[in-house]
C-alpha cells in the first residue's frame, strides 16, 4: 500500500477556489481502480494550508491514475509544498 500525504499553502484568498477546482478529481479518484482513499481539504487553523491525502493499493494504481487525472490548471501558486509518498510495510488499528 502506499500513501501520499502533506500539505500545500496558497493564497488565502484563494483557497476556497483551489478546493473547488479539485472536487471532480476527489470524486473520480476515489472511482479509480487501486484507489483506497483521497482527499483534498483545507486546514482549519491556517487559512491558506491544503491538506493532501491519498491511499493506493500499489504504485502501479498511483501510475495508472496519473495518466487520466488531468489535475485542473488553476493558475493558483502553489507555496510551501510538502507532500512525500510513503510505502506502508505493515499497519494495524491505531484503537
Amino acid at each position: 500500500m502506499w500513501i501520499i500525504a502533506g500539505h500545500v499553502t496558497v493564497d488565502e484568498d484563494r483557497r476556497d477556489e483551489y478546493l473547488a477546482a479539485h472536487h471532480d478529481l476527489v470524486e473520480r479518484a476515489r472511482r479509480a481502480p487501486g484507489c483506497l482513499d483521497v482527499a483534498i481539504t483545507p486546514d482549519p487553523v491556517v487559512a491558506g494550508r491544503i491538506y493532501n491525502y491519498e491511499r493506493w493499493e500499489t504504485w502501479e494504481a498511483i501510475e495508472v491514475w496519473r495518466t487520466v487525472a488531468h489535475a485542473p490548471d488553476t493558475g493558483i501558486t502553489m507555496r510551501d509544498v510538502e507532500v512525500t509518498a510513503y510505502e506502508v510495510a505493515r499497519s494495524t488499528p491505531p484503537f
